[in-house]
């Protein structure tokens, strides 16, 4: 038993403090805007260019409940939300996607363009069915 290993009497060591790192707040001068326009609510999404969401609101989340959150002017007070969410990013301009015809549609555009963001483009997203599955029949009442 020569090669017996002695327990050593030295303290263990302190546990250093967790460094906290500064959280770099990125500067996105160019953005895209996504309304989803459904027949009882209108979100609105404020994401990069590589689908990465920086800000959202809806008419729901803007304080509006029941039949008011399917109005035009809930729309637009949700899409002033998400640009005062959005205003520490630095965007400047925005791509406007539109999906959905709910009565929020105009609206919600015009709420961006209030709030001061320059929009480049307006584009309708809509899915629309080509084919495809056949529909449930219509209703009788």
């Amino acid at each position: 038993m020569a090669d017996a290993t002695i327990p050593t009497t030295e303290a263990p060591a302190k546990p250093q403090p967790k460094v906290r790192k500064k959280r770099v707040k990125r500067t996105v001068p160019h953005a895209r805007a996504c309304i989803h326009a459904g027949d009882n609510n209108t979100i609105v999404t404020i994401t990069d260019l590589e689908g990465n969401t920086l800000a959202w609101s809806s008419s729901g989340s803007s304080g509006f409940e029941g039949t008011r959150k399917s109005t035009p002017y809930s729309a637009k007070v949700a899409a002033e939300n998400v640009v005062t969410k959005a205003a520490s990013f630095g965007i400047e301009s925005v791509t406007v996607e539109v999906k959905g015809i709910g009565p929020g549609r105009e609206q919600a555009i015009r709420g961006l363009q209030g709030a001061g963001l320059n929009l480049n483009a307006i584009i309708d997203v809509t899915a629309i069915p080509h084919g495809g599955c056949r529909r449930s029949r219509r209703r009788r009442v």
